[in-house]
C-alpha cells in the first residue's frame, strides 16, 4: 500500500466528525479538539519548492500520524502573498505559507501574526533575465547587474510580495528607483504565466521563487541572472524567507493542531535531508507534475541546500531577513523575532516528532 493510502487510512474513522465539525465553525474560532479530532484550513501563495515540505508532510502520511487533517486538498493557492494575508486575516485559513515578507506585513497593519516553522533558510527568489534583455555580464558586479536593469519591464507576482521586495533592494543599492526606472509588471503567482510572458517577450526579467529559474533555464528561454541563494547577495546568506505562520487568534484555539502540523513539518525536512534522490524526485515530481527529469535533477540539490533540517528558526537568520527587509525601505522597523516568532510552539512540535 502507497504511503498516500496509509494517510486516507488513517484518515477514514475521522471523516465523518470532521465534516461535522468543519460545518459547525468557522476556521479561527473553532475549539482545539483533542488528539483524535485536530483540523486547520491552510493555503499557499504558489506550488513553489518553498511548500514541498508540506506536501510531503500531507502526502506521506506525517499530518494523519498526528491525527492532524490539513486540508483543503488539494492545497490551495493563493497566488500573491498580499492574499495569504488577508486569507489569514478574515479568517478563511488558519495557517498560510508564504515569504517572511507578509509576515512583516501583517505586524505593521497590527494582525498580530505569528510565524510557526522556516520552510527555506534561503532568499528563494531570483532575478531570471529573458534571452533578449540587454544587461551587464554575468561576471560584472553585483551592483553593475542591478544598474543594468534600468528600464526593463520587469515581471513580479504582485505589490508587496517577496518578488518585488528583491526588484526594490537591488534598485536601491544602484541607487535607482523601480517605480520610476523599470515597469513592475503584476504576473500573479502561475509559474506557467510568468514562463510565458518572460518567452513571449511580455517581460525582459522577471523577479520569482525557484523553482521557476531552473525551468527556464532548462527549456532554453532564460537564465539565473541575480541569485541570492547562490550567493550573490552575501547579505542575505542564511535568511530565513519561506515561512508558515498564524496569528494569536488561532493559537488560542488551535495550539495542539499548529503544534501537530510543525511536528509533520519536522518529519516531511527530516526525509529531504536523508532519503535517496530517487525517493525525492518521485514526491518531486508528485508535487509539480509538469517538471522535466533534468529540472527535477537540478532541483533535488537546491532543496536540500535551502530547506532547513528543522522548522526551527535561528537568530541569525531572522535577523538577515529583517535587515534586507529594513535596507529596501519595505519595513521600517521590523518587529523583534520574540514579538512575532513562537519559538515555544516550534520547540514543542519538533519533540513531538522524535523517536
Amino acid at each position: 500500500m502507497s504511503s498516500k493510502r496509509r494517510s486516507f487510512a488513517l484518515l477514514t474513522p475521522v471523516l465523518a466528525a470532521l465534516l461535522v465539525a468543519g460545518c459547525a465553525s468557522s476556521p479561527s474560532s473553532a475549539p482545539a479538539g483533542n488528539a483524535s479530532n485536530l483540523t486547520l484550513n491552510y493555503g499557499q501563495v504558489s506550488n513553489s519548492m518553498a511548500f514541498f515540505s508540506v506536501f510531503i508532510a500531507e502526502h506521506e502520511g506525517y499530518f494523519a500520524a498526528e491525527h492532524l487533517t490539513v486540508g483543503p486538498t488539494p492545497f490551495t493557492i493563493l497566488g500573491t502573498g498580499a492574499k495569504v494575508a488577508a486569507a489569514l486575516a478574515g479568517g478563511s485559513i488558519d495557517v498560510g505559507a508564504s515569504v517572511m515578507t507578509d509576515a512583516f506585513n501583517l505586524a505593521k497593519a497590527g494582525r498580530d501574526p505569528q510565524v510557526v516553522a522556516a520552510l527555506v533558510n534561503a532568499y528563494y527568489i531570483d532575478i531570471v533575465t529573458g534571452r533578449n534583455a540587454h544587461v551587464a555580464p554575468a561576471s560584472a558586479s553585483l551592483v553593475e547587474k542591478a544598474k543594468s536593469l534600468k528600464g526593463l519591464k520587469i515581471g513580479i507576482t504582485g505589490p508587496g510580495s517577496g518578488t518585488e521586495a528583491l526588484v526594490t533592494f537591488l534598485f536601491k543599492l544602484a541607487g535607482l528607483n523601480p517605480r520610476t526606472d523599470a515597469t513592475l509588471v503584476n504576473l500573479g503567482g502561475d509559474s506557467s504565466a510568468v514562463v510565458g510572458a518572460l518567452k513571449t517577450g511580455r517581460v525582459d526579467a522577471v523577479s520569482y521563487a525557484q523553482p521557476l529559474a531552473q525551468q527556464a533555464v532548462i527549456s532554453g528561454i532564460g537564465s539565473i541572472y541575480i541569485s541570492p541563494s547562490r550567493g550573490d547577495i552575501p547579505a542575505l546568506a542564511g535568511a530565513v524567507q519561506g515561512v508558515a505562520f498564524t496569528n494569536s487568534a488561532v493559537l488560542a484555539n488551535k495550539r495542539q493542531a499548529i503544534e501537530a502540523f510543525v511536528a509533520g513539518l519536522t518529519k516531511a525536512e527530516n526525509l529531504i535531508h536523508t532519503a535517496p534522490a530517487t525517493t525525492l524526485g518521485a514526491l518531486l515530481k508528485d508535487y509539480l507534475p509538469a517538471l522535466t527529469p533534468a529540472a527535477v535533477a537540478a532541483i533535488i540539490p537546491l532543496l536540500q541546500a535551502e530547506i532547513p533540517a528543522t522548522p526551527a528558526i535561528s537568530a541569525q537568520g531572522y535577523q538577515a531577513v529583517a535587515d534586507f527587509h529594513q535596507a529596501s525601505g519595505l519595513v521600517a522597523n521590523p518587529p523583534a523575532m520574540s514579538s512575532i516568532v513562537d519559538s515555544s510552539l516550534i520547540s514543542a512540535g519538533i519533540g513531538m516528532a522524535s523517536p
